[in-house]
């Protein structure tokens, strides 16, 4: 009973975090979007323009495209898996909305479907996400 508990509680968490991630990236909150990876986290956003290589690069790039735009973030129902009482996997079907908002800024307005297909470590008492991919199934590029 104690197992289905415990498995229950991680998965509750993991939902948590992928829910977090939506708010901070949309709230600009980067320090809270900073907590929620491991610091050897793994990145493929494939169409990206920038190819971060660990949690900080990531935040830096993720603030340095949505500060000056407008974003939505959206997951929806997501199936966690849980592998054992260190690791995780998850596939969140995923919807953004990325709107222009500043003269300066080098981003085109976009919205997008696709999944994040995620893995999870826990550390120290806490799930946090260890890898990360994003693959779009449709992208719109809108007109500013």
């Amino acid at each position: 009973m104690q197992d289905r508990i415990d498995r229950l509680e991680a998965i509750e968490e993991i939902k948590q975090i992928k829910a977090r991630y939506c708010r901070f990236v949309d709230t600009k909150d980067w320090v809270g979007f900073a907590g929620l990876f491991t610091e050897d986290l793994v990145i493929d956003f494939g169409e990206s323009t920038s190819s971060p290589r660990s949690r900080d690069e990531f935040v830096a790039a993720a603030a340095r495209h949505f500060e000056k735009n407008l974003s939505i973030h959206q997951v929806h129902l997501g199936e966690v898996e849980i592998i054992d009482n260190t690791h995780a996997r998850a596939v969140w079907p995923m919807y953004d909305l990325v709107e222009k908002t500043s003269d300066d800024s080098e981003y085109v307005s976009h919205t997008g479907w696709g999944h994040y297909t995620e893995e999870y470590r826990k550390e120290n008492g806490h799930w946090r996400c260890s890898r990360t991919q994003l693959t779009r199934l449709k992208r719109v590029v809108l007109g500013d």
